[in-house]
């Protein structure tokens, strides 16, 4: 049998070293389908429950191994689920390619069945490169160009190929007129950063008494570089959430995270410092940055597209961070006065004092803080760890201590529900031999998250490590948006919309053959983690936590108290669980503790 264009198109992932695709049939891809039948399935077709799950898989794998992730859907319903998840990269700036199936050529511009027009419908989120494949000539080039843009540009790229095109006989492009001949590999430089660049910086951060530094994911790279220029400067280090995992919570002036989810030492380090750099970050929230003309501030990206439009920065300097910060290093002098260093430490280890303080704190049933906390302590240096948006992802920021080795991410800027699972599922293919840990509410458990359970259990046998562990945030309650109500509108809870229907989440992956505790006394959290990380396969633990414990900000404005005040006055029905839960939270922070 001759090579079809289906054939040609897996033959040529593999020669970009593509092991792995996540996706769900359907006949738009039939004919890429059968050839996988003849590829031995190569690269592994992964089968999500749905296609927003596998495209979320995708994003996971690219997250946690630093390659480019693949998805795969049928055309017209296939291709639109797979929106969200393209999304997610865009916006987290990941490298994602999908390949959709389109209606026959035949059938198109008839109104025929799942005849949707997909190149209008990926003009956005695969805006820099979304092409159809209407001839097999087209297919070298086009796979080539798809990972590459979403290798360069970090984003999602989309193919769109016909689904009578698949099954045509593959003719290579030629050496001749409108036919474009391509090649394999990319050698990606390092960006260097101007000299000239570099000694205005040196110039700016060595005239600066309090230096702040604020880390990314982008950062993530140049992890034992940062260190030095902070210990060099006295600087302290505050992380946005994607880059929670850019340098370890073990260093004593690294203080956590930033912004509404983010710890109090990195708020008042912003709001004191008079020099601020920034490494490798798009954080948005400038209202926790501090106040316009208060620091001097310089930038440091990789892309030019994001930077200088989150401060009035001085400098902005386009490089990689690692070899920038190398650069600028020996131009930095010795801070002789540590007093600055000294206050950031002693902010973050009160800070985490009071995080165990807050976990400690009794609730009905189980304080959701506790939670991360326990497993905080016992944290494997080589976990991957995942939340979902919503509550979880307060806690994931606040509570978990990274060690070293330890990484983690979310649905950082698109904040939508729903990945925690299948992002632990990318990041379990990703690296088979590292422990997986997803946090989720149980809104997100019941969106998507239960069926993808089934996805795990049809896979993890072929995992080395088997232990992926699911602990499910079980209140009954869509507990973020309850709180925003309450803080941001002033409005008590909604009920009808808010509360979910009661679900037995151990039993439903008890019947799936994994490990499952339901968890109802918080002194059994301990021993629960300690099982699950010593399992031998996956592990679901159902924590009924309390609703009423608040996700009160240490940086709380009065404006946000008076809102959620008057949100209880308006006969919000968990309103004396939430005054006592409140009250004896944030008397934490105002305790003794053991500096005192």
């Amino acid at each position: 049998m001759s090579e079809t264009v289906a054939d040609r198109m897996l033959a040529r992932l593999r020669e970009w070293g593509v092991d792995r695709v996540f996706g769900f049939p359907g006949d738009g891809i039939n004919g890429l389908l059968a050839a996988w039948g003849r590829a031995d399935d190569n690269p592994v077709f992964i089968q999500a429950r749905h296609e927003e799950m596998a495209a979320f898989e995708a994003v996971g794998y690219a997250k946690f191994s630093g390659k480019v992730g693949i998805c795969t859907a049928t055309s017209g319903p296939g291709a639109i689920h797979l929106l969200n998840g393209l999304y997610d990269a865009k916006l987290d700036h990941v490298p994602v390619v999908a390949i959709v199936g389109q209606t026959a050529r035949s059938a198109m511009g008839g109104s025929y069945q799942q005849e949707v027009d997909l190149q209008t419908l990926f003009k956005d989120v695969a805006s820099p490169y979304v092409v159809t494949v209407t001839v097999p000539e087209q297919v070298p080039n086009v796979i080539d160009r798809a990972i590459r843009v979403a290798q360069a540009e970090r984003c999602p790229t989309a193919v769109i190929v016909h689904s009578d095109v698949f099954e045509l006989e593959y003719t290579a492009p030629s050496h001749t007129f409108k036919e474009v001949p391509s090649s394999l590999g990319t050698q990606w430089p390092e960006v260097l950063a101007d000299d000239d660049a570099i000694q205005r910086a040196a110039a700016i951060l060595n005239e600066g008494e309090k230096v702040a530094i604020l880390a990314g994911q982008g950062a993530r790279g140049a992890r034992s570089v940062l260190l030095e220029v902070a210990e060099r400067l006295g600087a302290g280090i505050a992380k946005p959430l994607l880059g929670k995992d850019s340098v370890p919570d073990t260093v004593p002036y690294v203080t956590g995270s930033i912004g509404l989810l983010g710890t109090r030492p990195s708020y008042e380090m912003m709001m004191d410092c008079d020099t601020l750099l920034i490494v490798g970050s798009n954080f948005p929230y400038s209202q926790f940055l501090p106040e316009f003309g208060q620091a001097r501030a310089i930038q440091i990206d990789i892309d030019g597209r994001f930077i200088g439009m989150r401060y009035p920065t001085e400098l902005n300097i386009v490089a990689d961070a690692a070899s920038a910060l190398r650069a600028l290093l020996p131009n930095l002098q010795q801070k002789s006065d540590r007093s600055w260093r000294d206050t950031i430490e002693a902010n973050v280890a009160r800070w985490w004092e009071t995080m165990e303080m807050e976990a400690m704190v009794e609730a009905d049933p189980v304080n959701p803080m506790r939670l991360f906390h326990e497993l905080s302590t016992r944290l494997p240096d080589n976990a991957m760890i995942s939340a979902d948006s919503g509550s979880s992802a307060n806690w994931y920021a606040r509570q978990l201590r990274f060690t070293d080795g330890v990484r983690g991410s979310l649905s950082g800027t698109l904040a939508t529900m729903g990945p925690g699972v299948p992002y632990g599922i990318g990041a379990k293919f990703a690296h088979p031999d590292r422990p997986a840990i997803v946090f989720a509410g149980d809104g997100a458990m019941q969106m998507n998250g239960m069926a993808e359970l089934i996805t795990i259990k049809h896979y993890w046998e072929q995992w080395s490590d088997p232990r992926l562990i699911v602990a499910v945030l079980h209140n009954d309650d869509l507990n973020q948006v309850t709180w925003e109500m309450r803080a941001m509108g002033g409005a008590p809870q909604f009920v009808p919309s808010q509360r979910l229907p009661d679900v037995d989440y151990a039993a439903f992956a008890a019947s799936l053959g994994f490990a499952a505790q339901t968890i109802t006394d918080p002194d059994q959290l301990g021993p629960a983690w300690e099982a699950a990380l010593a399992a031998d396969r996956p592990t679901v633990l159902d924590v009924h936590t309390d609703p009423s414990v608040p996700p009160i900000p240490p940086h709380a404005t009065f404006a946000e108290a008076k809102a959620t005040a008057e949100a209880l006055l308006h006969g919000d029905p968990d309103r004396w669980d939430i005054i006592k839960e409140g009250v004896k939270t944030k008397a934490q922070e105002f305790l003794p503790h053991q500096d005192s």
